[in-house]
């Protein structure tokens, strides 16, 4: 080992001496000598490794503070943050789909903030039913007899067909065998409840004599599955839920459907395809309705059940019910958002999602424009413009669907090694500290501004890093 690498080991300060520096001493305070000192121990290793190898030619008590600081301050950042969707998907699954209204986010915090009767009856002073908060509400709003509530729209269906088709047959158009996000397939769901799929009919064809066949001593329930995230065009036939309704009445069997995304409101209000709704598929004849809470419906994450009495007690009393169920927050936060729906002419004001996707292209291009007009400087390493763009709506919601709308586009000045240009910028905007997602297409990074409701706040980030 030579004299230098051997001098500069030698100046690496001990685990005692760091902890005694002004800046450690505070973090110490805040985060425990125990978390601090070994951070201490990793910036120490580190710089060995590095002086080994010749990466740090210099080193200072003082260097090493700042070095553990920031290793410090980083793991005590939480992991989980807000961050601008530029990305031209609205409801956007990786992103945290729907942003809640600004009254349900005052539910959550007052629900966290303490204890309340979350399963406790005021009335009768005894224990009470957590669905007790969202059943009526529901049925209010939906017209059905009964609802519950679990953690997810895949848990809801599960929890259904354990509760009621178990070691029993159901029926499924093959066009109805959809797949969602993360690879969970209808058939897959199926076979962990403890149901036997019976495929019945074509991917593009389906008939009533089809479901009619497949019916046994056997049939627990005629399930269909709307199929939210794709579309099939051109020759094709589908059952209607009022036909299968009349169908299984035949027979004394259950009908339930999906509707995967789901929906309250009428969304040709906003100019958008007609996208079925649980009230809807009540009045058809429906006997339970499965939806999610956070996508069209614009609330928290939630599995909403709703439909006859009868079979949602039976539901009730499933032991998988309590592995599903939903906790204060959720509940706090999703009563808050149907009762915006009791007033339907403000939902638009009130609710986020349906806010954004009935942004006006005007409006939006008049924001780009107001954007430009701020970002644009002489020393920007980058030239900005207006473009048109289509967004989507996103989670397996009305997937033929695109909305108009403007983007903001940056692109690199010169011809030279613009790909890897862009990547730095796309880079350094993630590093923010609330990070700007938008995408990179046809040599330039797109913001879609249809999403964008703090343009302050996009100003306060963007700026600084143009001039990089």
């Amino acid at each position: 080992m030579n004299t230098n690498i051997q001098s500069l080991l030698r100046k690496i300060p001990s685990v005692d001496t760091l902890l005694d520096s002004s800046v450690l001493k505070v973090l110490s305070k805040t985060y425990g000598p125990d978390f601090v000192t070994c951070h201490i121990r990793e910036v120490l290793e580190l710089l060995r490794q590095q002086i080994k190898t010749g990466a740090v030619t210099d080193i200072s008590n003082r260097k090493t503070s700042v070095m553990v600081e920031a290793a410090i301050r980083k793991e005590a950042e939480p992991s989980l943050k807000n961050i601008l969707n530029l990305t031209g998907t609205i409801i956007h699954t990786n992103l945290g789909r729907a942003p809640l209204p600004e009254q349900a986010v005052k539910a959550v915090a007052q629900a966290a903030a303490g204890t309340n009767n979350l399963e406790f009856n005021l009335k009768s002073g005894r224990r009470g039913d957590r669905d007790h908060h969202l059943e009526k509400l529901l049925c209010r709003l939906t017209g059905a007899e009964a609802a519950t509530v679990v953690n997810n729209n895949a848990a809801a269906l599960l929890l259904v067909l354990n509760t009621l088709a178990l070691r029993k047959q159901v029926p499924v158009s093959r066009g109805e065998l959809i797949e969602i996000g993360g690879s969970f397939r209808i058939p897959d769901i199926m076979q962990r409840a403890g149901c036997k799929l019976i495929e019945i009919g074509t991917t593009n064809r389906t008939h009533g004599k089809d479901y009619r066949a497949a019916i046994t001593d056997k049939t627990a329930m005629l399930l269909k599955v709307h199929t939210s995230n794709y579309s099939i065009e051109g020759f094709t036939k589908s059952v209607s839920e009022a036909e299968l309704s009349v169908l299984a009445g035949e027979f004394n069997i259950p009908t339930v459907v999906d509707l995967g995304s789901g929906t309250l409101v009428d969304l040709r209000k906003f100019g958008l395809p007609y996208e079925p709704t649980a009230q809807d598929a009540i009045s058809q004849g429906m006997d339970l309705v499965t939806f999610s809470g956070d996508k069209l419906l614009g609330g928290p994450q939630a599995g909403i059940i709703i439909g006859s009495k009868e079979l949602i007690q039976k539901i009730k009393r499933n032991p998988m019910k309590r592995a599903l169920r939903v906790d204060k927050m959720t509940i706090a936060a999703l009563s808050s958002v149907l009762q915006l729906y009791l007033n339907p002419a403000q939902l638009v004001k009130h609710i986020p999602v349906l806010r954004q996707l009935s942004r006006t292209q005007k409006e939006i291009h008049s924001q780009a424009k107001q954007l430009l007009s701020q970002c644009t400087a002489p020393d920007n390493a980058y030239d900005l413009a207006i473009e048109a763009c289509e967004s989507q709506i996103g989670s397996g919601a009305l997937p033929s669907k695109s909305l108009p709308s403007y983007a903001l586009t940056i692109s690199p000045r010169g011809k030279k090694r613009r790909g890897s240009i862009l990547k730095n910028l796309n880079h350094s905007l993630l590093d923010l500290r609330v990070p700007v997602i938008g995408r990179i297409h046809n040599d330039a990074l797109w913001l879609d501004l249809r999403c964008l409701e703090d343009e302050q706040l996009l100003l306060t980030q963007l700026k600084p890093a143009l001039k990089q």
